[in-house]
């Protein structure tokens, strides 16, 4: 669901920055009042947690591949405006590190997968829990549910930002200069996939996560409940991180899915036959254009991550590199939220 660079036009990068900037700024000022709570450990580990398990490819229907967002249990652990900001600083250290989801594109992809995806989930995960008790079974289904339905919104709207590039953006012949496949081909291409898997691994890592929650923090699951406190705020998560670190051992389990996510190509394989085919087939038996979308090929060389694909250079090896990757990923996200929580620190001490 990572849109690269090229894909959409500057206009639509522009619209969808657009869109997604006021939930930015209401999400900075409605987390700011509560950043002398545990609000800010609970942050870096729900957004590590969320860079993480995107890197958790799973085959899909077509040929290619998808992940779960960790939306979810972000919308119903922070809330929706605290998830905002969690996934995105998880989506703006892909793009800018390791070349997943493109720099120009970061407004779409926050708008999709940081906002639309954890509002979604977490209005179906308050409809649907109501009232009950924390530690009840009903609302591991509402996570469940909330987790599932809120991946296949942002899905969608990514579908249309992809349809609507060939309608919007041609050349004078008719030929697309951006991503190439109308909304005919890019709904059905993009929603098979993640309503069949991509979106039941959503459910159930939000559902079990909710469930490990009510044994063990059952607190955390009710946003009224996160006091102030002064001490040992980062040691409350301990017990995340140490499940986030078993995970990170396990993320090269995402290298044995073959195939790329639909929509993420790069424009050297619009050249290449046999991804060519791998297109065509994912795409409804649509062949792609003969030639790489001018306004495509153009953009998609506009940043050069350092890890590009997580794969650092300097090792051999995928498994070790992928996760020396997602070490490296949660470590920045970690330094990001620790300057976060040090800053309201030195304010709250001199004020």
């Amino acid at each position: 669901m990572h849109i690269p660079d090229g894909y959409l036009s500057p206009s639509t990068c522009a619209a969808t920055f657009a869109m997604a900037a006021p939930f930015w700024y209401v999400a900075s000022r409605k987390v700011k009042s509560r950043l002398h709570t545990k609000l800010v450990p609970l942050m870096a580990v729900v957004s590590a947690f969320s860079f993480v398990v995107m890197m958790f490819n799973l085959p899909l229907p077509g040929g290619t591949t998808g992940h779960a967002v960790g939306l979810g249990i972000a919308a119903i652990v922070l809330g929706p405006w605290a998830a905002v900001l969690s996934i995105s600083i998880a989506l703006l250290i892909q793009a800018v590190f390791f070349g997943d989801g493109g720099i120009t594109a970061i407004g779409a992809n926050c708008l999709n997968m940081a906002i639309v995806g954890p509002f979604v989930a977490y209005a179906v995960y308050q409809a649907i829990a109501g009232r009950a008790e924390l530690t009840s079974v009903r609302r591991v289904v509402a996570a469940g549910v909330a987790g599932y339905v809120g991946i296949n919104v942002a899905a969608f709207v990514a579908a249309i930002e992809f349809g609507i590039q060939p309608m919007l953006f041609h050349d004078a012949m008719g030929a697309p200069l951006y991503a190439p496949y109308p909304l005919s081909i890019a709904v059905p291409a993009m929603m098979v996939g993640h309503l069949a898997i991509a979106g039941l691994a959503e459910a159930v890592a939000a559902a079990g996560l909710v469930a490990v929650l009510q044994r063990t923090e059952p607190e955390l699951l009710d946003l009224t409940a996160v006091r102030p406190v002064t001490t040992g705020r980062w040691k409350a998560t301990r017990a995340l991180w140490f499940g986030l670190g078993l995970l990170m051992l396990l993320s090269p389990l995402g290298l044995l899915a073959a195939g790329t996510a639909w929509g993420e190509w790069g424009a050297e394989d619009f050249a290449n036959p046999a991804v060519r085919q791998e297109i065509a087939q994912a795409s409804g038996n649509v062949a792609p254009p003969e030639a790489v979308p001018s306004g495509l090929e153009r953009l998609s060389s506009v940043w050069s991550a350092p890890i590009p694909d997580y794969a650092p250079t300097f090792l051999k090896d995928a498994s070790l590199g992928y996760i020396l990757s997602a070490v490296m990923g949660s470590g920045l996200v970690l330094l990001v939220f620790a300057g976060i929580g040090a800053l309201r620190d030195r304010r709250s001490t001199t004020a």
